[in-house]
């Protein structure tokens, strides 16, 4: 679930629908091509015609229908990452600031968590998260915030 504030800064929840991983996300992270001390994670907004392939995904040049309005600038935005090593459960989580879109005039569906890494061609793709509906803002704050992290478990 995630939380959007719509223009009157009424919260608005939407439940996550096809939310995923991105497979070529966790081989990266396997072979050691992802450091969250070092790496720079973004999220981008993007709208109900982009349909994630979380197997053949890879990099950003494959992310369509990003988002486009007043108040947004294609790439999304800057989202600090903070990794709790949980060895009492046996987890990592992985969870994501919230990232604000002030005075936007935007409609969104999803969202795409990825890894800056120099061109679209080689920005790696962390996640998908699916909004379950539109979500608009018309001169008003637009906020994504993930409500639950990416958690590896054993």
């Amino acid at each position: 679930m995630g939380t959007f504030a719509d223009a009157g800064n009424h919260d608005q929840k939407g439940i996550v629908m096809a939310s995923g991983i991105y497979q070529k996300f966790i081989v990266a992270a396997l072979k050691g091509d992802v450091d969250v001390d070092t790496d720079v994670f973004k999220v981008a907004l993007v709208t109900s015609a982009y349909v994630p392939d979380f197997d053949l995904h890879d990099h950003m040049d494959d992310v369509t229908d990003e988002v486009v309005g007043t108040g947004y600038t294609a790439g999304g935005e800057v989202s600090a990452i903070t990794v709790t090593d949980d060895t009492a459960n046996n987890r990592v989580d992985y969870d994501w600031a919230d990232v604000d879109w002030p005075t936007s005039t935007i409609t969104a569906r999803g969202a795409v968590i990825y890894i800056e890494k120099g061109t679209a061609a080689q920005d790696i793709l962390v996640a998908y998260v699916d909004f379950g509906a539109d979500r608009s803002t018309i001169a008003g704050l637009f906020t994504f915030t993930t409500t639950s992290p990416l958690r590896f478990q054993r």
